[in-house]
């Protein structure tokens, strides 16, 4: 079966996969369509209706294997959505994982924006990426951290998510993600991920963001009903805290139309990322399947 996946795939080239945008360009089109995207320019939330198998949308006839889980967040206070995203014909025994961060609105169901899970797919089953998986949770609209109200969604990324893992036999021994890739709001998560993970002294090996929420104005954060206050937002706010992200490699990437592109612009200035792109486009699903597919070149880079 392996070598069947292989075969289909094959004809598909290092450069058609992940150096141009034409056939990716289709097959995220396709998928924009099938899931029912529509993006509003006034919001953060780019509003998705996905079943399961909707997670992942094929390329070139390669799918990924996507399995839905419902686990108790202690954390969270309530059960959760954990998804895993994982590439066909491998192995799952110790598979490397990223995190895979929604955004606002978001569930782990639509995290896997820009179709990144079907890509993924194709890119391991053409040997173009080492073999690694994604795993998605449900993170409330908090923005990846406790608002005061006892729902602590970054507690459960931190002391839960290995567990569950390794229950799993995902991620190695100890169940540890490698990585971290979040989206908009789950961006913003992602970048506190990686404080807390080096924080813990065991820092990730690469962060990936598009679109992150990195607003420069309380006036506007004020508005997501996130934080308590302009402290506490300041306390973890990424652009005010660079030095304590830690030593992992960050890419990001924004469209130059993006309601966050004052924030990234700043974040690449002063950060220099490993990769910071900005590109035409806007908030929307149909500008992340322009980018994922460098996404996975970056992540690809630091599996291990």
């Amino acid at each position: 079966m392996v070598e069947d996946l292989r075969a289909t795939a094959r004809r598909f080239s290092r450069r058609s996969l992940f150096a141009t945008t034409g056939l990716l360009g289709l097959a995220a089109a396709g998928a924009a369509v099938s899931a029912g995207v529509n993006a509003a320019a006034d919001t953060d939330a780019v509003q998705r209706t996905l079943n399961a198998h909707d997670v992942g949308q094929t390329v070139g006839g390669v799918a990924p294997v996507i399995s839905t889980e419902r686990v108790y967040s202690k954390s969270r206070g309530r059960e959760v959505d954990l998804v895993t995203i994982l590439p066909p014909g491998v192995p799952a025994e110790n598979l490397p994982v990223s995190l895979l961060l929604h955004g606002l609105h978001g569930t782990a169901r639509t995290a896997a924006v820009g179709n990144i899970a079907g890509l993924l797919a194709a890119a391991v089953t053409t040997r173009l990426s080492p073999a690694f998986g994604f795993v998605a949770l449900d993170g409330g609209d908090n923005y990846w951290h406790d608002h005061g109200t006892g729902d602590d969604p970054m507690s459960m990324l931190v002391n839960e998510v290995p567990g569950w893992l390794a229950q799993r036999r995902l991620g190695g021994a100890d169940g540890l993600p490698f990585a971290v890739t979040g989206t908009s709001m789950g961006g913003f998560g992602a970048f506190v991920y990686s404080r807390r993970r080096f924080e813990q002294g065991r820092p990730l090996s690469a962060v990936a963001t598009m679109s992150p929420g990195l607003l420069t104005s309380w006036t506007e954060m004020a508005k997501r009903n996130a934080f308590i206050n302009a402290d506490q937002w300041a306390a973890l706010d990424p652009l005010r805290n660079l030095d304590k992200l830690g030593p992992a490699p960050i890419g990001l990437w924004c469209g130059d139309r993006d309601r966050f592109i004052e924030g990234c612009r700043r974040f690449i200035a002063t950060a220099h990322p490993e990769v910071g792109l900005i590109t035409p486009g806007a908030h929307t699903d149909e500008y992340w399947s322009t980018v994922t597919p460098d996404v996975l070149r970056f992540l690809s880079r630091h599996v291990g």
